[in-house]
């Protein structure tokens, strides 16, 4: 590297930086924007994100809900906004910016929680426990278990969501596992990693798949072309790290194995169903995804009103909080078997929803998006897909990913929607979703695991395998653009269309 090129290299790793913690979204019309990047006002909307997502990062140490300070932040910076737009006498763009933001949060929000509520549902009918139930109780060795939990997270995250799949294989782990750490240690790290790199050809595996889809940036079927890829990118460290796994054979562990309750493969197969829509109105009507899905979670609605008939509730009272009122005669005395679900409440399971969540993308969104309003954005750009271009700024994304997290620097990607062919694009879908893996605080499935096998599964045991998933990475990377090479050659939006 000659002295020449340190500069632009210095000036690159600067926007890598500002990417990580500038995730916004940008104004919706094509119209150019004003630049206020060097105003005080920028650098005040800028240092408060900082502090915000400062307080974010320190959420454990200080036992303060995420979505706390973001929102509080985005409410700041979108005042900072207007007064700078108003005093060069603009009274409309930064209400048609907001405006625009709230939009894509509300698309993101309103899918999110159709999908969270179905999963609780699930779980509450018994659907995930009757999986966890059945490994631990049939005796597999730890060698078998290790395979078993990461073949399952693999396939599992793309149709629910990597933290919950990495929670529940988890749980499998620690069971199996007992006092022996090294054991899971590698199974937890093989979950997180198998569960990440699961959900990354799969709309529906991570929030960054979500948002590419909802953009319109690549279509359904196109995901899978990831696939390949992906199963590389989970096989290479899981080959690695098997090998310190033994082959012992602990014994069973008896648990009562409850039966799945009344109409949990029904709700599974609304789930399903539900998925179809959402594919179906954006595929063939050309609609948002989130109409499908909120169609679902009505028949989902529906079915719950079934399951309380069925226990003997007659009133469809669920959005008060209420229990329903249980009657005597006929209708409970027909139904015996169904006593238990007349105490099902749908609303219970929109009420488990992550909710702090959910409200971190909203603070993240509209934060942000400010800051994207006031011109940092196209500084980003600039610094990372013109000096760098565009396969090192995506592979940088990966690694940004386990820095900070996956979702901020995907929003930024997409906002700042820099000319790429559609091969690159895949590409950065990729390595958002799989750059998690490399560091334990990485993706949201590594911090739930640490947080469900505490002072085991911890930021340097991870660490200590960090080499091996980054062969992974790497090879993932290697294998997209030898099995997707033709795709390197489409502009972007000739196949999945910018929405």
């Amino acid at each position: 590297m000659t002295k020449r090129n340190l500069p632009t290299l210095g000036k690159t790793l600067a926007g890598g930086l500002m990417l990580a913690l500038m995730p916004g979204l940008a104004l919706a019309s094509g119209e150019a924007q004003m630049d206020f990047t060097d105003t005080w006002m920028g650098y005040l909307s800028v240092a408060l994100f900082v502090l915000a997502y400062a307080l974010v990062i320190g959420e454990e140490a200080l036992h303060l809900r995420k979505s706390k300070p973001v929102i509080v932040a985005a409410g700041v910076i979108w005042a900072l906004v207007a007064i700078v737009y108003m005093q060069h006498g603009d009274t409309t763009t930064a209400e048609e910016a907001v405006r625009h933001n709230i939009l894509e949060f509300g698309e993101l929000f309103l899918f999110l929680l159709a999908a969270m509520t179905y999963i609780n549902t699930m779980e509450e009918r018994g659907v995930f426990d009757s999986l966890r139930i059945w490994l631990v109780s049939r005796g597999f060795s730890l060698r078998t278990i290790y395979w078993l939990t990461g073949l399952l997270a693999f396939f599992i995250s793309p149709v629910a969501d990597n933290l919950t799949t990495a929670l529940l294989m988890a749980t499998v782990a620690m069971a199996v596992g007992g006092d022996n750490r090294r054991f899971v240690v590698v199974a937890c790290i093989n979950i997180v990693v198998a569960a990440n790199a699961g959900g990354a050809f799969s709309p529906f595996g991570d929030i960054t798949t979500l948002m590419v889809w909802q953009k319109g940036v690549i279509a359904f079927h196109e995901f899978f072309d990831l696939f390949v890829p992906s199963v590389i990118n989970w096989l290479v460290p899981a080959v690695i790290m098997s090998f310190v796994v033994s082959g012992e054979k602990p014994d069973p562990i008896e648990e009562g194995e409850p039966p799945l309750k009344h109409g949990a493969l029904a709700v599974v197969g609304l789930f399903i169903l539900t998925i179809v829509m959402a594919v179906s109105a954006h595929n063939f009507l050309h609609m948002p995804p989130v109409l499908g899905m909120m169609t679902g979670l009505g028949l989902l609605k529906f079915y719950g009103y079934y399951l309380k008939r069925r226990g003997g509730t007659i009133e469809d009272r669920e959005h008060l909080g209420e229990q329903g009122i249980s009657v005597e005669g006929e209708i409970a005395a027909a139904a015996p078997h169904g006593a238990g679900d007349a105490h099902f409440n749908i609303f219970k399971s929109m009420e488990r929803a992550e909710w702090d969540t959910l409200m971190f993308f909203y603070g993240i969104i509209l934060c942000v998006g400010g800051l994207g309003t006031l011109g940092y954005l196209t500084l980003v750009s600039e610094l990372m897909y013109t000096d760098l271009g565009p396969t090192n700024a995506n592979i940088l994304v990966g690694v940004l990913s386990s820095i900070v997290d996956n979702i901020p620097v995907m929003f930024a990607v997409l906002s700042m929607y820099p000319e790429m062919s559609h091969g690159q694009w895949m590409l950065v879908t990729m390595t958002a979703g799989v750059g998690g893996s490399l560091l334990s605080i990485g993706s949201a499935a590594g911090v739930a695991v640490m947080g469900q096998a505490r002072g085991v599964y911890t930021f340097f045991a991870h660490l200590k395998w960090t080499w091996a998933i980054a062969l992974g990475y790497a090879a993932s990377i290697w294998a997209h653009f030898l099995i997707n090479e033709p795709l390197f050659h489409i502009a972007a939006g000739a196949a999945g269309g910018h929405g």
